[in-house]
């Protein structure tokens, strides 16, 4: 005789009775729930039981139960079409699922009203927690509707200090850049930032002062005619590297702050009829995969750490962080491909 299964779908009754369990064990199964134990015999007639019904949880009867959703919210300005940030939410997505909860991802393009109407409907789902996230690192203006949800501010900081956030070591990373350059034997080692140090924009100040510091380590002192200030485009890695290449005694090398200068920068040496990297050497910063891979040579570069960032935030979540703004820095590892090339220091 055939069994009698509800028109609506499959219920938690209709799996327990395929599995020969109670329904308390199926609830119990499904839900994970801390200090439960069964058997992996249990758990795996639960699961094939839930696999050959098409049995679906009820998400709105678990917020009505729990008070939260099985969701986490993700909010951006334009992190969703951005080339390279987008592994931001592929980081935290992969997190969110492996705790078995729904990422909902809104890229208002910087429309602050679209942001305001897609926060207030995160909300109103009982969303577990929010990520709000920077397609570049700055210092943000958070809204405060935010302080009733437990929020992580990602690729970015609080500017009100009450938000956790995670973003990259900009420091430690221009250090890196540098001291590559360094132990390659350059001493005369120029950089093209990607603003002006008034700007306040933690990428250019940080990855500035790394570079500084990193000069410092080795007893050299910042010189600068070797220092250019641009807007992190490709036109201003084309025009300044040309300046500097065309000093009485130019650079050996240069740290170029992100990619899309380093990108212009080969263009100048392909103007001048310099080689990368036999006649100068180039770094950057950011390893955007859609330009630094395919550079002649492969560019060396800094990696902004995307995916971790994306996982520690929703890692942050799920811990139940409190407000107390603090700021996580994440490493930005190098990747090393063809551009630089050892001299020796008397050059």
């Amino acid at each position: 005789m055939a069994r009698k299964q509800s028109t609506t779908g499959p219920t938690m009754h209709d799996v327990a009775r395929e599995a020969g369990v109670s329904q308390a064990t199926v609830s119990l199964v499904l839900n994970d729930v801390s200090g439960s134990r069964f058997s992996d015999a249990t758990k795996d007639r639960v699961q094939k039981a839930v696999e050959t019904l098409g049995y679906r949880t009820n998400a709105h009867a678990k917020v009505l139960r729990e008070g939260v959703a099985g969701m986490i919210g993700f909010i951006g300005d334009a992190v969703a079409t951005s080339p390279f940030a987008g592994k931001i939410i592929e980081g935290a997505q992969e997190r969110a699922w492996e705790s078995g909860l729904l990422l909902i991802t809104i890229n208002t393009g910087g429309d602050k009203e679209l942001e305001r109407a897609s926060l207030e409907t995160m909300l109103s789902y009982k969303v577990a927690g929010v990520v709000y996230a920077s397609m570049y690192h700055q210092r943000v203006d958070v809204p405060a509707v935010l302080r009733e949800v437990p929020t992580v501010v990602l690729n970015s900081e609080d500017k009100a200090g009450y938000f956790p956030s995670v973003a990259p070591d900009e420091v430690a990373g221009g250090f890196e850049a540098t001291a590559h350059l360094l132990d390659a034997g350059h001493r005369r080692v120029a950089m093209i930032n990607i603003e002006t140090l008034e700007s306040q924009l933690p990428g250019a100040v940080g990855r500035f002062d790394g570079y500084k510091r990193a000069l410092e380590s080795v007893g050299l002192t910042l010189d600068p005619s070797l220092v250019r200030f641009g807007t992190g485009g490709e036109s201003d890695g084309f025009k300044y590297a040309l300046e500097l290449m065309r000093l009485p005694k130019p650079p050996t090398a240069i740290f170029c702050a992100n990619d899309r200068t380093a990108w212009g920068a080969y263009q100048a040496m392909a103007e001048l009829g310099k080689r990368i990297p036999q006649d100068v050497s180039i770094i950057g910063f950011d390893n955007q995969e859609t330009l630094a891979p395919h550079l002649r040579p492969g560019l060396t570069t800094l990696d902004l750490p995307f995916e971790q960032m994306g996982r520690r935030a929703v890692d942050l979540i799920l811990d139940g962080i409190k407000p107390q703004g603090q700021l996580e820095l994440m490493t930005c590892s190098l990747i090393e491909r063809n551009s630089v090339e050892k001299i020796k220091e008397s050059q």
